[in-house]
């Protein structure tokens, strides 16, 4: 027997091994967990039929030309992506459009701050959603010394009125703050740091963020009192339990929006033509080996 006839072998039956280990554990251990927290198993049938719905949204907005605009600001590891990613997974990302900007270039530094946010805007059947957003200037670069207290003071004075701009040229505009408890926040940055998955998550501003927790709370109050307005309100979401607060969140963001079901034509698959003497080639084929 060859070395990698024998390596493929010994491969296999670890793989068979795990598998029947994962087979015969109880459902119980993988679904729930212990501190009360939503299970799987009631999680992914609501998010299901919540997804069915933004979908409906989807083809909505899409027909009626609508334009939304939807905005997650939050401490690092309160769940921001994960809500994202729970949103976007099941649409069209023609439609459903995320906006995550990097750190600004030397050009755009240069620019009115509001200026590289601005063409992210909806325009007619998009919804565009921003994994932080133009509030980094009342979070982030304030709390960490990117932007001096009055260039922050100032910002925080005119985005009402620049948020009021954005919903009277017909944009529906929703802001979520997502609320993670300092305990919460330390289990999951320990959690990137060990997961091997995760750890590219974790940026050297994340750890000098997360020494500063009062002064964001700092920041955050003063964003609230400035910015929390009738017409572009802050709506907040306790998120140590992701599951419950992705629900929570699509659930409210439909909730929010009058769209309407689109009616749909029935669809049939067509017949299949035949094959009028068609044969699979013999072909040497560079198949992927099924390890799995």
């Amino acid at each position: 027997m060859s070395k990698e006839h024998k390596e493929h072998k010994e491969h296999k039956a670890k793989d068979e091994s795990r598998e029947r280990a994962q087979d015969e554990a109880p459902q119980e251990k993988a679904d729930a967990p212990s501190d009360g927290r939503m299970k799987r198993k009631v999680y992914e049938p609501e998010l299901e039929k919540l997804q069915v719905e933004l979908v409906e949204l989807q083809e909505w907005v899409r027909r009626e030309g609508r334009k939304v605009c939807v905005v997650f600001e939050g401490r690092d590891g309160a769940g921001k992506g994960g809500v994202i990613k729970a949103i976007t997974e099941r649409v069209s990302p023609r439609v459903f459009q995320v906006v995550a900007l990097p750190a600004p270039t030397e050009r755009e530094r240069s620019q009115m701050y509001l200026q590289r946010y601005i063409p992210h805007l909806p325009a007619a059947g998009e919804v565009m959603i921003f994994d932080r957003s133009w509030y980094n200037r009342a979070g982030v670069e304030r709390v960490m010394g990117f932007c001096t207290q009055d260039q922050a003071k100032q910002f925080l004075e005119g985005a009402p009125a620049m948020e009021k701009s954005i919903v009277q040229s017909g944009v529906i505009l929703l802001k979520y703050w997502l609320e993670v408890s300092p305990d919460e926040q330390t289990r999951r940055l320990q959690q990137r740091i060990d997961d091997g998955r995760k750890i590219w998550k974790l940026s050297d501003m994340d750890l000098k963020s997360y020494s500063r927790w009062y002064d964001y709370s700092r920041a955050r109050d003063d964003m609230f009192l400035a910015t929390d307005t009738p017409w572009a309100p802050w709506f907040v979401v306790r998120s140590d339990d992701k599951k419950r607060a992705r629900l929570n969140i699509i659930r409210h963001l439909l909730s929010r929006i009058p769209y309407e079901p689109v009616k749909r034509r029935k669809v049939t698959l067509p017949e299949r033509q035949k094959a009028e003497g068609y044969k699979e080639p013999d072909y040497p084929y560079k198949w992927v080996e099924e390890a799995y």
